[in-house]
């Protein structure tokens, strides 16, 4: 297949799904190797570039169409989308915490931040900039959070990898620190 008519299958491929889509799925789905798709998806973001109102975002290995952010007021309006409300400090912290240490549970969120963390938390999960990640193998299983590819989205990353560094760590817990305190047995619950 030439990298025209790849291209327009990769197009149509990301404008279907809706939702990110991983490269190999669009290589399954395309019947084409890496490199042509890769080739395919150059030519789809040189056209989005200019006089567009669709951009190409890469999301950790997947891709994604959307609209550009310039033109969220107008298509907001024309859909009668009211706008939605800004995070809280809370939920900005409980997510920089995340994204810095995932996974992670509520209780690490909470030894952090020295406060209940489970409503932002949940709150965080149901806008869809957190997920589950699984439960870890400790007393009660708790359950595990990590960010989402809307995280990636809401904040302009391709991936984790583009967060900016951590100005100091000293001083700073860590899940691997508060696993080592339950294996050594020191409890600091009054149960």
């Amino acid at each position: 297949m030439d990298i025209q008519k790849l291209s327009a299958v990769v197009e149509a491929i990301l404008f279907a799904g809706g939702e990110p889509v991983e490269l190999d799925r669009i290589c399954e789905a395309a019947d084409a190797v890496v490199s042509e798709v890769r080739e395919a998806i150059k030519l789809l973001e040189e056209k989005y570039s200019e006089n567009s109102g669709i951009e190409l975002l890469k999301l950790n290995d997947s891709y994604q169409l959307a609209t550009k952010q310039e033109f969220a007021p107008y298509i907001k309006s024309a859909l009668e989308i009211k706008r939605s409300s800004a995070l809280s400090p809370a939920a900005m912290e409980t997510l920089t915490i995340v994204a810095y240490n995932q996974p992670v549970t509520k209780g690490f969120v909470e030894s952090v931040r020295g406060v209940d963390s489970s409503g932002v938390v949940n709150s965080l999960v149901e806008k869809g900039l957190l997920a589950e990640a699984g439960r870890l193998d400790l007393p009660g299983r708790p359950i595990a959070y990590m960010t989402t590819d809307n995280f990636l989205r809401a904040f302009k990353l391709s991936s984790l990898d583009d967060l900016p560094p951590l100005p100091e760590q000293t001083g700073q817990i860590t899940i691997d620190e508060i696993l080592k305190d339950g294996e050594d047995g020191s409890d600091n619950s009054d149960e």
